[in-house]
């Protein structure tokens, strides 16, 4: 349940940014939770990979390199989901930093006090 409660917040946050940056289009509520199942998938899939072949890269910028892979999977689920227009690689740069600021906030509200 809280997965897709999460799923859900992550879709809120798609809708939320895509109406604030200029470059980001998504045609509907539907298209949202499409775009957040699909990102959700892809950083449980691909980024490992992602990160394991471009390990040096982000070595040597100290982990900034980690920013342009969160970029990447914004335009791949781009490339994938109808609906899911991102302007470019700075604008899915923009979104991907924003997103995930999103999501911690919102998934801190999720967070339950254990006694």
């Amino acid at each position: 349940m809280k997965i897709f409660l999460k799923l859900l917040l992550t879709a809120l946050a798609v809708v939320v940014l895509a109406n604030i940056l200029p470059g980001i289009t998504v045609n509907s509520y539907v298209t949202a939770i499409i775009v957040a199942a699909v990102i959700s998938l892809l950083n449980m899939f691909v980024r490992p990979l992602l990160i394991f072949f471009t390990l040096p890269a982000t070595i040597i910028s100290l982990g900034l390199f980690l920013f342009v892979i969160n970029a990447i999977i914004i335009l791949l689920a781009g490339k994938l989901v109808t609906g899911f227009v991102v302007g470019g690689f700075f604008t899915a740069l923009l979104f991907s930093v924003l997103l995930s600021i999103f999501r911690s906030v919102l998934f801190s509200l999720l967070k339950e006090d254990k006694k």
